[in-house]
């Protein structure tokens, strides 16, 4: 499959007045054209810090690139200056970002929010603008359009606003979307609804899509592939049905437990992973989730595990799935 995007060994950290932060430590994943990429994890992963440098939207200071490389097309992204990323950005790149209210100007008409991206980008008459936008509203499935286009977000629900959230990211047909918790305190129905259009949006735009989520539900309903990240890291990836269906690193197994089923007693208590992430201040030597996994080793705590693939597309970063944890199983490697 064509590559559209490449991260390379991406680190990233932040200073703060306490020390640095290593909010993303040493990831890697790629991004097939037309494919649909889900990262999951616990808040404070790094999900939204990886989303993030990839549109070169973080704070510089008191971020920074440690090291790694983002390809887009074959371009590093990371060396480009921010005129060409303005450039980059909405064109051939967009973002959906968690909270649509926060994220749409509340004192300007979503009508002119629109239009304003037109013309930057598209260079469009003002008339040509509104008239595109109204087609954008309709595509995304807003009713009455040229009414609403005349209304201020507030005026609009939360299933509303995400789609003009998505109508906005859509305007200039981008070749990779990426969805930030799109849909984070929206009801089950309209949570549907907007996966749907998502799906329907990218068979018609032949787009690529990376998905943000701790839904593991949406996942195994949208994604083709799932990268599972824990403290800054890659504990696990691979097709989504390897994931779901052959999950190797206790983390993974761990989140699709906390997961409710339909075949599930109704007294039947919901796994939860007791403990807390380890501080970023200062990352474990050895693995990350040491100190919450019921199946941990001596080794565990100060040697960090490497990747062990299990297929062509699966991998995972744990000690257990090493070639010799079997030989040596109990007495802690």
């Amino acid at each position: 499959m064509e590559k559209i995007l490449e991260v390379k060994d991406l680190a990233v950290s932040f200073k703060t007045f306490f020390g640095e932060v290593e909010a993303v430590r040493g990831i890697s994943f790629e991004v097939g054209k037309k494919e649909t990429v889900a990262i999951v994890g616990e808040s404070g992963c790094g999900k939204s810090v990886t989303a993030n440098s990839i549109m070169q939207l973080l704070p510089m200071p008191p971020a920074f690139f440690k090291n790694g490389e983002i390809l887009f097309n074959g371009e590093n992204l990371l060396s480009k200056s921010e005129k060409e990323m303005q450039n980059i950005r909405g064109n051939h790149i967009a973002m959906i970002f968690q909270d649509p209210m926060t994220s749409l100007n509340p004192t300007m008409k979503v009508g002119k929010q629109i239009v304003e991206g037109l013309i930057k980008h598209h260079g469009l008459k003002h008339h040509d603008a509104k008239k595109k936008a109204i087609e954008m509203l309709d595509l995304v499935a807003v009713p009455q359009p040229e009414k609403r286009i005349e209304q201020y977000p507030h005026e609009f629900s939360g299933g509303m606003r995400q789609r003009v959230m998505i109508a906005l990211a859509m305007i200039s047909d981008p070749q990779l979307l990426i969805a930030d918790e799109p849909t984070t305190a929206l009801d089950v129905t309209v949570q549907a609804q907007i996966l749907d259009l998502m799906k329907s949006l990218q068979e018609r735009l032949d787009m690529s899509i990376i998905l943000i989520t701790h839904d593991l539900g949406v996942v195994a309903d949208t994604s083709d592939k799932v990268v599972v990240m824990y403290a800054g890291q890659i504990v696990e990836q691979g097709l989504t049905d390897e994931i779901f269906k052959e999950t190797a690193h206790p983390y993974t197994q761990k989140l699709l437990a906390s997961v409710p089923r339909l075949d599930m007693n109704r007294d039947e208590a919901l796994l939860s992973i007791e403990g807390t992430p380890p501080d970023l201040y200062i990352p474990p030597k050895g693995c990350a989730f040491y100190d919450r996994c019921d199946k941990a080793m001596k080794i565990c705590k100060d040697n960090m595990p490497g990747f062990t693939e299990h297929s062509a597309t699966h991998a995972s970063r744990c000690w257990l799935n090493h070639p010799m944890a079997k030989t040596n199983e109990g007495s802690g490697i």
